[in-house]
């Protein structure tokens, strides 16, 4: 039973959970072990009261522990019983990334001091089996991680330099600085990681990759591990996989108006080959998951030939090529075949084998979706010939190809239209939407008038939701390709690439710069973004000699 300093049921509705702060002297004093533990966190304090978020206030261990934080800190109780939701946002902002490794830090320094007074016996044994299982190790490794998915990074790059061991993570497409490691502990956390994704820990001199699982707030995340020798030591890097976020709808990746329809339709056909081009990192494999859940019906047999499998999707056959055993997209692609397939995905065509047999497969009858490294959708065309692709082979088999990039958005709760626009910027707005098809600006709700208007661009100020950075998240910019009646023609005369892009401006296509653009002008990114993936120092030249 609660005593009288404690007052419960206060509605949680009259806080303003997005906007807290939790004050870190509040709870320097109440172990995160504890917090987490029992469910309850001080979060706001007066001259005479606490206010304390609490999971579950009927719990009797929850209660008791309430009523000995009231009696230590004098001070009355106020309870809000809240979601878990919100009690996990709360929980984020009072983690303290350095605090609790240089606590794991002082536990290992105090575990090697206590080695070093045992026995012979035990000194004799190797330091990696004893460092490797040590408690604060795992904790540290623990927290790198947590830390990660707190902060909606995509990737963690744990780097020996000279002096230390540096923790990077890459939030929204960019590294960011975070730990500083005693370079001593370097060796401990890799073969910590090791462990976790069952590679070979004293294999220290070639790459080694693995994936592990670990279980947060109830969400399990993958992990994609792969060691890297280097000068110093070995170097990790693990790509976040989380389910949830990984199969996302076309429409929240950034494909809208004409381009999103274009994509449904041809992905409704029964055969052909539809490629995503792009760099590394530039979502291709996101787009294949979201396309993948489309066509993921009963009825419809989905055979996937992945490097890695990166999100496991219920009611698909998913199989990771191994190159070392001879498993290979090419070899991969012969039986998978033998399984009568409706539709396969190959991960990515690397090699003319591979082209050669995705051409085949899309010919005979099967829908075929891959990935091409090249800079735009139109340098697909070419580079398939280069790969030893027939022209007339090509033209009957492939049918679009989406080329991609990713840019930073602006937040939504900080977004500010910006002050005055140069006269530089709107000229090169205007010279990009003077390119772009009537009905793709009326798809996305502008008109040929506003081609030549003064165009409003938006920034982020920054804010407590994205960390005062003013972008948070990423969105898409695209450009389709369909390859029509028309262009399929003009391949089999193997034509130059120059042409092709002339076909496709004639059939209205748009390009990911104009695409880009029109997303700034909605508000959703800067133009500086657009910029940055998208320069062409060429353009820029027509740009102005035009304007001159």
């Amino acid at each position: 039973m609660i005593d009288d300093s404690v007052v419960q049921s206060n509605d949680s509705s009259d806080v303003n959970w997005e906007n807290i702060m939790v004050p870190k002297d509040l709870v320097s004093s109440v172990p995160l072990e504890s917090i987490e533990k029992y469910g309850f966190i001080p979060f706001r304090s007066s001259d005479d009261s606490i206010d304390v978020a609490v999971l579950d206030a009927d719990d009797i261990n929850t209660q008791n522990v309430i009523q000995f934080y009231s009696r230590k800190n004098e001070k009355k109780v106020r309870v809000f019983q809240v979601t878990g939701e919100i009690f996990n946002n709360l929980i984020k902002r009072v983690k303290n990334p350095e605090v609790e490794i240089g606590k794991a830090l002082r536990d290992l320094e105090d575990s090697d001091n206590e080695e070093k007074k045992s026995s012979a016996t035990l000194r004799r044994k190797r330091v990696s089996d004893t460092v490797i299982q040590d408690a604060p190790v795992a904790k540290m490794v623990e927290v790198i991680l947590k830390n990660a998915i707190d902060g909606k990074a995509s990737d963690i790059h744990i780097e020996p330099i000279e002096d230390n061991v540096r923790v990077r993570y890459r939030v929204d497409g960019v590294l960011h600085s975070s730990i500083f490691l005693p370079q001593k502990v370097g060796p401990a956390i890799v073969s910590r990681i090791k462990i976790l994704a069952n590679l070979k820990i004293d294999e220290k001199r070639k790459p080694q990759d693995g994936r592990f699982r670990i279980n947060d707030l109830n969400e399990m995340i993958d992990f994609r591990v792969s060691t890297f020798p280097v000068a110093h030591g070995e170097k990790v890097v693990m790509r976040i996989l989380d389910k949830n976020e990984g199969l996302v709808s076309l429409d929240d990746l950034g494909l809208r108006g004409e381009e999103l329809s274009k994509v449904k339709r041809i992905i409704e056909e029964p055969f052909g080959i539809i490629l995503v081009t792009g760099p590394t990192g530039s979502g291709k494999s996101t787009t294949l998951y979201s396309i993948l859940n489309i066509l993921n019906k009963e009825g419809v047999n989905i055979v996937t030939l992945e490097d890695p499998v990166e999100y496991m999707v219920d009611g698909v056959s998913q199989s990771q090529v191994k190159p070392e055993i001879d498993y290979t997209f090419a070899s991969g692609l012969r039986s998978v075949l033998r399984q009568d397939p409706d539709v396969i995905m190959v991960g990515e065509i690397r090699d003319s084998e591979t082209a050669e047999l995705a051409i085949h497969a899309a010919l005979t009858g099967h829908l075929v979706l891959s990935t091409l490294h090249t800079n735009d959708s139109v340098g697909a065309i070419p580079r398939l010939i280069d790969m030893g692709i027939q022209p007339f082979l090509l033209s009957s088999a492939l049918k679009l190809v989406v080329g991609q990039r990713l840019v930073r958005k602006i937040c939504s709760d900080c977004r500010t239209e910006q002050e005055g626009v140069s006269p530089e910027i709107q000229k090169i707005i205007n010279y990009e939407l003077g390119k772009v098809s009537s009905g793709v600006l009326e798809g996305l709700g502008l008109s040929q008038s506003d081609v030549n208007g003064e165009h409003k661009l938006y920034y982020g100020k920054g804010c407590s939701k994205c960390q005062k950075n003013g972008m948070k998240g990423r969105i898409g910019i695209f450009e389709t390709l369909e390859v029509d009646r028309v262009l399929a023609k003009s391949i089999n005369q193997n034509i130059s690439r120059g042409d092709i892009e002339d076909i496709a401006k004639r059939s209205g296509f748009t390009t990911m710069k104009q695409d880009g653009i029109i997303k700034a002008l909605q508000g959703l990114t800067t133009f500086e973004e657009i910029q940055r993936v998208t320069e062409d120092d060429s353009e820029e030249e027509a740009i102005q000699a035009k304007g001159d």
